[in-house]
């Protein structure tokens, strides 16, 4: 009894502790939720704090810039905000970001700014316009006028005189047949104009203007130069070159502005080049741009009137139009300087012109002013110049010089009887290998040098002849 007691007692104790246990658990676990309610509250008024100072910063910010861009007025632009912005993010090393603000505004003002008329910027465009407003006023028309015959028809009987004849046995037979046929008489002459081309100013104070040789190559004919406002004045030719395209005329009147000649030996392939000329004899100063094309071209042209050709050697080629008539016109570069004379173009090509390196026709015009002609000095041989392929071709001991031989005629001969060469005993299969030292080739050919020489010069020619090599000296005489 007594232990069912004590084993009641404890049923009841355990019963009383597991009750006392169930209690605190379920306390534990509402002070849990509690504290866990608690924290998160704290969470969120935490992340209201940050949220409102961030506000409260951007708002600051956003309302100094605001301020600041409306100082700015009508000039700022969306592009303007971007810049800065970009800026911005670039400038966190504490620089100024308003100064930047003042920078990119002055920027947007120029790039916004929109000029009453055209304006082109310093570029190629604005140096051929500048070019073509300095330089027109040099640039003439040559027109080529002669007296031509005026012909008319005429219907004549052949057989007139035969049967007036009062011998004739037929007269009465043949009189009422009327015979006529056309024949054309001279009745006096009338001018024509025969030609044209381009020249332009060498000298103000002469008078000088330079052209090309065949331009003005009839010696019978009249030529009048038109410069660019209207105005004619009849010119003379002073002096043709007889090796070289070029020739010098001279007018009355000396205000004319003339062109600054450059340097066409420091040209390069690819520079820009300004053509001007009396195109088809009739569009006066036509302008046409281009490039150098080529340098040290070798052609052969033929004259407007005489009917022969002649090689023209390191001409300068360009693709700026080069049009019948803009013959003789100058070859100008970006600095309004005259590099070269138009003289040719290709037949049956498009954009190819060449033009003489002004540098040839330098010597020309110190000649013309100083003795009023042109002087050529001359050797006195006909000669082909010698590569690889014209010694394997004819056997040659050697692979370079001048070969002295006869042209495709009989009269083509390869030394001129009397001639400085002929007095020096050069004949025909001669090779001429140096001139005072500097060796024959195809890019310094003979011509080229001689024509560098002035009449009365004496030079040293190292000749190969039958074999054996010798040195002779010539002194140049003028071509006649």
């Amino acid at each position: 009894m007594e232990n069912k007691d004590i084993l009641n007692q404890t049923k009841n104790n355990e019963s009383v502790e597991i009750f006392n246990s169930g209690d605190e658990e379920k306390k534990q676990s509402k002070k849990h939720k509690k504290q866990s309610m608690i924290l998160d509250r704290n969470n969120v008024l935490i992340i209201i704090l940050i949220c409102f100072l961030v506000s409260s910063l951007t708002g600051f910010l956003g309302g100094a810039l605001a301020y600041k861009l409306a100082k700015l007025g009508d000039g700022f632009s969306p592009d303007t905000m971007f810049n800065f912005l970009l800026n911005s993010k670039k400038n966190r090393t504490g620089e100024n970001n308003i100064n930047e603000i003042d920078k990119i505004q002055d920027a947007d003002k120029l790039s916004n700014k929109t000029p009453d008329k055209y304006i082109p910027a310093e570029t190629r465009e604005e140096q051929i316009i500048n070019v073509v407003k300095n330089t027109s006023g040099s640039v003439v028309s040559i027109i080529v006028s002669k007296d031509l015959p005026i012909l008319e028809k005429q219907n004549v009987n052949p057989f007139e005189d035969f049967f007036n004849n009062g011998g004739d046995p037929f007269k009465d037979f043949f009189s009422p047949f009327q015979f006529q046929v056309p024949q054309y008489k001279q009745n006096g002459t009338e001018k024509k104009e025969v030609g044209g081309g381009t020249g332009f100013v060498v000298s103000s104070k002469n008078g000088y203007i330079l052209t090309n040789k065949h331009v003005v190559d009839i010696d019978d004919a009249e030529y009048t130069v038109l410069t660019n406002d209207g105005s004619k004045y009849p010119a003379t030719v002073v002096a043709r070159d007889p090796v070289q395209d070029i020739a010098v005329l001279k007018i009355e009147k000396t205000d004319l502005p003339e062109l600054n000649l450059g340097d066409s030996d420091a040209i390069q392939q690819g520079q820009t080049v300004i053509a001007i000329g009396n195109a088809l004899g009739e569009f006066r100063n036509t302008v046409n741009v281009g490039v150098i094309s080529g340098l040290r071209r070798t052609i052969t042209a033929g004259g407007q009137f005489s009917g022969q050709s002649e090689v023209l050697e390191e001409v300068i080629q360009t693709d700026a139009a080069i049009n019948p008539g803009n013959s003789g016109g100058p070859l100008l570069n970006l600095r309004g300087e005259v590099i070269g004379i138009n003289t040719a173009i290709a037949v049956g090509a498009q954009n190819i012109g060449f033009s003489i390196p002004i540098n040839k026709a330098k010597k020309d015009l110190e000649q013309v002013k100083s003795g009023g002609k042109i002087s050529t000095v001359f050797l006195g041989i006909r000669f082909i110049v010698i590569n690889s392929d014209i010694q394997k071709n004819n056997n040659l001991e050697v692979d370079y010089g001048a070969l002295v031989a006869r042209g495709e005629t009989m009269n083509d001969i390869a030394v001129t009887p009397g001639s400085p060469a002929d007095k020096a005993g050069i004949v025909e299969n001669d090779i001429i290998l140096e001139i005072d030292g500097q060796k024959l080739t195809e890019d310094t050919n003979l011509r080229k040098i001689i024509q560098n020489h002035s009449v009365g010069d004496e030079i040293t020619l190292k000749v190969f002849h039958k074999g054996e090599t010798k040195e002779v000296r010539v002194v140049l005489d003028e071509r006649k």
